[in-house]
């Protein structure tokens, strides 16, 4: 018997805002229509796990200790173009040559995106 990571499952007080980032961000797709404050979202060519966001009528009060971690080959331009997208920097401290940056989604949730080398 096998495992793998099926699905991600994020709660969001900022619902359509924070879907429509990670579909813009990701380029997934709905595998249904946003029914009931809860939305699947797929890749589209079935490589990654997918992310399931739930709706939430009020803000986390802490930060979750679960976060995604997007891999790129130009950190920096993907920050920016999420930045773009609506998420925000977060505040962290860096250890010198740290190859990754926090941000936080427009639902508050915090990610990152970590420096790979390109394949």
């Amino acid at each position: 018997m096998s495992v793998r990571i099926g699905c991600i499952v994020m709660h969001c007080s900022e619902f359509e805002r924070t879907v429509a980032f990670w579909q813009d961000a990701l380029h997934y797709v709905p595998r249904e229509p946003a029914r009931n404050g809860w939305v699947v979202l797929q890749d589209p060519e079935g490589k990654g796990p997918n992310l399931s966001f739930q709706a939430r009528d009020t803000r986390r009060e802490r930060r979750s200790w679960l976060h995604v971690d997007l891999y790129a080959d130009d950190k920096d331009g993907e920050v920016e173009r999420l930045v773009k997208l609506g998420a925000r920097r977060y505040l962290w401290r860096y250890r010198p040559r740290s190859d990754f940056v926090v941000l936080e989604d427009p639902g508050g949730t915090l990610f990152c995106v970590v420096q790979v080398s390109p394949r």
